[in-house]
């Protein structure tokens, strides 16, 4: 059968990225946009944000106000999802806050999804890869069995139980990120806060443990593989989202020394060593390879070198 020539074009299809106005949230909103979606996204409802380029409608929204949830997901309507609201912040004080918005809040999502008259094509949960905890391998692939060493984790694991009381409803998939970091990431994490101590060119910096290794993305690549899930749905299914690359604390430093052109003293203070710190996260990519393909891969140096120079995305 013929299509007529004057046709209307389709509508765009609808992406609700919740926590859109989060360091993440702009890298996905614009991965997103470039792929044809129109993006809707949800910033918290107590905190002012500028409208990203990127996105069409910004909603003020409480996670853990079930009705206002309910009311945004019925004005949106949305064809696929990304939820990346959360608290995020392993150190963060308030354990009872973390484990409402990071559960509680994500339920009353899943529900609200799910009595829509038509629910999404797609829905990603960001849970994390801190759900391993200190386990005893060293590289960490999605078979291995949780082992959680903080609150953050805690929240983040009983989450991705949660997620699967609705999965005969809605297509979920769950993605645990390792580490990353990129222009915008907030100072109290650990990378922008090494960069911005080597841009004041500040003669020391204090830190915590040093001899802890992590595998460190670029936000850009984690974006794509984000948008690619979205756009090849894997119901049921988590994915680690990581380089597969593990650097320690002390070669970051060096690596930073280079870039900078001057070496930073180090002091450890005992106030920054967290108890139950997990002393190594290197993660094992090949599952989510095998189903989106091969991401472009940025190095760590260049993602360094992106940020000391104040870089955009």
């Amino acid at each position: 059968m013929a299509v007529e020539e004057n046709a209307a074009p389709l509508p765009p299809r609808r992406a609700l990225i919740t926590g859109v106005g989060g360091f993440t949230g702009a890298y996905v909103a614009q991965a997103l946009a470039a792929r044809g979606f129109e993006v809707h996204g949800t910033v918290h409802g107590t905190e002012a944000h500028a409208t990203h380029a990127h996105v069409t409608a910004q909603y003020a929204l409480d996670l853990c106000d079930r009705a206002q949830v309910a009311q945004v997901v019925a004005q949106v309507q949305p064809h696929v999802v990304v939820h990346l609201a959360a608290i995020a912040f392993v150190a963060h004080g308030d354990a009872e806050a973390m484990y409402r918005v990071n559960l509680l809040g994500t339920r009353n999502l899943l529900q609200a999804l799910a009595e829509l008259p038509r629910p999404p094509q797609a829905v990603l949960l960001a849970s994390s890869a801190n759900v391993y905890g200190n386990a005893f391998c060293e590289v960490l692939d999605e078979q291995v069995p949780p082992a959680p060493a903080n609150d953050y984790a805690v929240s983040k694991l009983a989450m991705e139980y949660l997620a699967r009381l609705w999965l005969d409803k809605l297509p979920i998939m769950l993605v645990r990120p390792f580490n990353y970091t990129g222009v915008g990431q907030s100072p109290q994490f650990l990378l922008p806060k090494i960069v911005g101590h080597f841009q004041r060119r500040a003669p020391v910096i204090e830190l915590g443990n040093l001899d802890v290794w992590r595998d460190f993305s670029d936000v850009r690549t984690v974006a794509q593989a984000y948008a690619s899930l979205i756009e090849k749905p894997a119901p049921g299914e988590i994915f680690n989202i990581c380089s597969g690359q593990a650097y320690s604390l002390r070669e970051v430093l060096g690596l930073m020394a280079q870039i900078a052109g001057y070496e930073i003293e180090v002091r450890v203070n005992p106030a920054f060593v967290r108890a139950q710190e997990v002393q190594r996260l290197q993660g094992d990519a090949r599952k989510l390879w095998q189903h989106i393909g091969p991401l472009p891969t940025i190095a760590l140096r260049e993602t360094l070198a992106w940020m000391y120079r104040g870089g955009r995305f």
